[in-house]
């Protein structure tokens, strides 16, 4: 395997947005096995998590105290909050499901966000993005298959 694109898929799974949505398909167009790109992706998805757990309250307090991106972040919030019904309503299963289903502002980074706001311990809000980022790699395994299927006429 080369060893950057397995970085690069790594990495790309770590960024907000694209996370494990775009880095499986990202991982399959540059050669990777399914299975490569989605334990990789998998991997450093779920692995900015506690970053983000034990960072973003501290960082939001700092640009908040000196006013700096107040509307942005209290916007972030606010969004965030929005969706958190169901997670409230399902606890730890509405978290795997916030995490897992692979739609717009949900994932990792918001699951965590929304954990951090909830005051979900650490210990479930890992374990509910590694389940989460599971499904969501069997859901966007599916999807790329199915679109290259398409695409290129072949099984």
């Amino acid at each position: 395997m080369n060893t950057k694109i397995m970085m690069s898929v790594f990495f790309s799974s770590m960024l907000p947005v694209i996370e494990l949505r775009g880095a499986i398909p990202l991982g399959v167009a540059l050669g990777l096995s399914y299975g490569e790109a989605a334990l990789l992706s998998i991997a450093g998805s779920t692995l900015i998590c506690p970053l983000i757990f034990f960072t973003i309250r501290p960082v939001f307090n700092f640009l908040l105290q000196r006013d700096l991106l107040t509307h942005r972040i209290n916007n972030l919030i606010e969004r965030t909050l929005r969706k958190s019904a169901k997670v409230q309503k399902y606890g730890f299963w509405g978290l795997i499901l916030f995490v897992g289903i692979p739609l717009p502002g949900m994932g990792a980074w918001s699951g965590t966000l929304l954990a951090i706001l909830l005051d979900v311990r650490f210990k479930s809000t890992f374990l509910a993005v590694l389940l989460g980022n599971i499904l969501a790699s069997f859901i966007i395994i599916f999807l790329t298959h199915s679109s290259l299927m398409l695409i290129t006429g072949k099984n």
